[in-house]
């Protein structure tokens, strides 16, 4: 299954209003891949660190996910906003990832703003 990152959190917001969340979070538990784009485009919210936790919390080790971010790995940390939900969020995405970074001219103009 492929999503945004902000489409995600948008479609488990709706879904707590109409009581569809543990519905949503058991449908993403059993895909065998989830591929979750744009991460890190802004920082999480306090509810949007939870929920990204609790998805992840539920595959691991049990199913994959791909993540793809225009933001380099060494940020994530700081774009999760909590110190201590960027552990467990970073540990569960991290711990046994194989991780592919691309190198092209739009990358190294980020990497410069970035610096």
């Amino acid at each position: 299954m492929y999503i945004r990152i902000t489409k995600l959190f948008e479609d488990l917001s709706l879904a707590k209003g109409d009581g569809r969340y543990l519905k949503l979070l058991t449908g993403y538990a059993k895909m065998d891949l989830l591929v979750l784009d744009d991460y890190g485009l802004v920082e999480l919210s306090q509810e949007q660190r939870h929920d990204l936790l609790e998805i992840l919390e539920d595959r691991h080790g049990l199913k994959s996910h791909l993540v793809t971010s225009q933001l380099p790995v060494k940020h994530w940390h700081e774009q999760v906003g909590d110190p201590t939900l960027a552990d467990a969020i970073l540990d569960r995405l991290l711990h046994s990832a194989h991780r592919i970074e691309l190198d092209g001219d739009s990358m190294r103009k980020k990497r410069a703003d970035l610096t």
